[in-house]
């Protein structure tokens, strides 16, 4: 059967002496493999087609697991996210999260476009910590595994102060945070990026400034709920992690001046 879908490549493998496999995320029919014949070939016709990143038009035959391709046309190659280091090492990131954890076939119309305005986003150079932040909850929102922000996960009661407890499923109030003695405290401006982030549109992202501090809470809180709940061991996060800790060192990272306000999302500040 003959497929005609939009995609964006989140995985790119060999695949014998000169063809590729790809995975697409596309918002019909979720994550979809396909072969691309000769694409390792330096003259090949579909070879930018199998690039990690693009966001293309792909036309494929499909009677198993695998499709073939067939033709297709690039419609964004996002090639700035191939240069250097630090793009390719939050788009990859970004990618990789995507790819392992949604299920094939599974209906991702609302992550497709979340990641492309993530990509977007990166290629903007808005902070990317924090479009990583706000796309690691599309995931795990999208994987059916968002946290309870609004109330205490434990009595439901509404008024804080709360903890974040992984254990508990979000929030935890004064009465009840002695369920998880491991919870985090947070400040006040972290749990409003959270909820934030939980509603907020990626393809709404304005320009955004957080405090250092603020960003540290926020990666602790998300990688935690990741680790507890989706449990994957990803190269490119890894990488990500060295890349941020020893980046300014190498001379690569890009210098962002001290931000002046706490953040800037979406049409007002928060």
């Amino acid at each position: 059967m003959l497929y005609r879908v939009e995609g964006l490549v989140i995985r790119s493998t060999d695949y014998g002496e000169g063809n590729k496999i790809i995975t697409l995320l596309t918002p019909s029919y979720g994550k979809q493999g396909i072969i691309v014949r000769g694409a390792k070939k330096l003259k090949s016709r579909y070879g930018a087609l199998a690039q990690l990143f693009t966001y293309g038009d792909y036309s494929y035959y499909k009677a198993g697991t695998l499709g073939t391709l067939n033709s297709g046309e690039i419609i964004e190659s996002f090639r700035e996210l191939r240069e250097g280091l630090e793009g390719p090492a939050y788009a990859a990131y970004a990618a990789e999260l995507t790819e392992r954890s949604i299920n094939d076939d599974e209906a991702a119309a609302n992550l497709f476009h979340q990641l492309k305005a993530c990509q977007n986003a990166l290629v903007e150079g808005k902070d990317p910590q924090i479009v990583l932040r706000l796309y690691e909850m599309k995931v795990v929102i999208a994987a059916g595994y968002a946290p309870l922000l609004d109330e205490c996960a434990s009595c439901g009661r509404q008024q804080g102060p709360f903890r974040f407890s992984c254990n508990a499923g979000g929030a935890l109030c004064t009465s009840c945070r002695h369920r998880d003695p491991t919870a985090i405290e947070l400040d006040e401006i972290v749990w409003k990026l959270l909820r934030v982030f939980s509603n907020l549109d990626m393809r709404r992202l304005g320009n955004i400034m957080v405090k250092e501090s603020s960003k540290r809470q926020l990666q602790l809180v998300l990688r935690r709920w990741i680790d507890t709940y989706i449990n994957l061991n990803l190269k490119s996060r890894s990488f990500l992690d060295q890349w941020e800790k020893y980046g300014d060192m190498l001379g690569e990272r890009m210098k962002r001046p001290e931000p002046l306000s706490e953040t800037e999302a979406g049409d007002g500040m928060v």
